[in-house]
């Protein structure tokens, strides 16, 4: 019996510690997604409080009622998504974007509750999934450069090298390396130690930080309530088109790995509902979408293997909302970094596209160099989502293009054809 005591209390303190790394290593997104949402109409005190607080409910539904060590926050690569390319290209209000996060989570549910999901996922080929997460992380880290004045827009060309003898470019350089140099080593907590070496940096060589704020905020700002006045639109329905198809499929390729590394694949279904039940819950506190978090890793090779590493997490997150006027001091060249190194991640997954096979590298290849180059996820996705049927059908392959690939295919060429015409 006493034994049996021990290995209990034993295996409660190995949940516990790996709640704590796993907090550490993911609690960089209150600053990092808040000074994006912060580009997108709110201020950064709030857009802090809404990471926090999606992150604090998806994390504990899913240690809860999934008794999983999975820790839910905003998805990098989703936020720059909504931030730029929803909110930014389209010129919709923050509650308006809002309400496509609502739809685009509700879209997600019903796909994660049936059998739409399993349609989707053989539906869309590999190389166009592997495409989309390339394309992301170039987009991200075109924003780190540009966030840190590494590049800038150019006179005579789009884009330039930033001024070099600026101390806000040469501490963003400065802090860049150190950020590497700690990811490489595997540093535990490496992204939080960055932010305050780097904020450190910037207050020494006298880079602007921002001020000090304080926890002051109205009710309103812990619930927000969308605005469908757009709904009319079809560049409404487009983004919800585009951000329910990344949130489906970014969900479909990490939880599978991740339950993968704790052997219960058993538990995809019961995962893959609870995160599409949370990403709905984000458009309520005033977020982009909550995902499984790529540092779950750090969690499942901590010894998290329950549910109580999760709600370790995310009673951690809900009690980071007492550190907001200290982390709103940590400047854009110690935010950057994160967006560069994050980016150079979904990068990687260039590896996965058939660079040897023409019908399906050039629609993939296409994905990953629009995204960047026309600064909008979506119309990024649009010309390799095109392409795909074209390029299929060129080579005599129309065997390959299945009915559901081909209606979105349909439906972005149908975006373009609206932007022709002016609607």
């Amino acid at each position: 019996m006493q034994r049996f005591i021990m290995e209990q209390h034993d295996s409660l303190r190995k949940e516990i510690i790996a709640g704590v790394i796993g907090f550490f290593t993911t609690v960089y997104i209150v600053i990092v997604n808040g000074s994006i949402l912060s580009e997108a109409g709110v201020s950064l005190e709030t857009g802090m409080i809404a990471t926090i607080m999606a992150s604090f409910v998806g994390t504990m539904i899913m240690g809860i009622f999934g008794k999983l060590p999975l820790i839910l926050i905003p998805g990098m690569g989703i936020n720059a998504l909504f931030a730029y390319s929803i909110i930014g290209n389209n010129n919709f209000s923050f509650q308006e974007g809002l309400a496509i996060v609502w739809i685009a989570g509700l879209i997600f549910v019903i796909t994660a509750f049936t059998r739409l999901g399993t349609i989707l996922k053989e539906a869309i080929p590999d190389s166009l999934k592997h495409a989309i997460t390339v394309g992301l992380g170039f987009f991200l880290i075109l924003i780190g450069l540009e966030k840190s004045g590494i590049v800038i827009s150019g006179d005579s060309t789009v884009i330039a090298i930033g001024d070099f003898t600026s101390p806000a470019v040469i501490t963003g350089l400065v802090t860049l390396f150190i950020a590497i140099f700690l990811f490489v080593k595997n540093i535990p907590a490496n992204f939080l130690i960055t932010m305050v070496i780097g904020t450190v940096i910037a207050v020494v060589t006298g880079v602007e930080t921002r001020q000090a704020s304080s926890i002051q905020f109205q009710l309103n700002e812990l619930m927000f309530i969308p605005s469908f006045q757009a709904i009319g639109d079809i560049s409404f329905w487009l983004a919800i088109f585009t951000l329910s198809l990344i949130l489906i499929f970014e969900n479909m390729g990490i939880l599978n790995g991740q339950l993968d590394m704790l052997d219960k694949q058993k538990g995809y279904k019961k995962a893959f509902r609870i995160t599409a039940t949370s990403s709905l819950t984000s458009a309520l506190f005033g977020t982009s979408p909550t995902v499984s978090s790529a540092e779950n890793a750090a969690v499942i090779a901590s010894g998290g293997k329950t549910g109580k590493a999760a709600i370790t997490a995310g009673i951690l997150f809900l009690a980071t909302i007492i550190f907001i006027p200290w982390i709103s001091l940590v400047p854009n060249t110690a935010i950057s970094p994160i967006l560069i190194i994050v980016g150079f991640l979904m990068a990687q997954n260039i590896k996965h596209l058939p660079l040897q096979q023409l019908a399906d590298c050039i629609p993939a290849l296409l994905i990953v160099v629009m995204i960047p180059f026309t600064y909008s996820i979506g119309d990024g996705m649009a010309f390799g989502f095109i392409a795909y049927p074209i390029v299929k059908w060129a080579l005599g392959k129309k065997e390959e293009i299945s009915i559901p690939l081909l209606i979105i295919s349909g439906l972005f060429f149908l975006e373009f054809a609206f932007k022709v015409i002016g609607i």
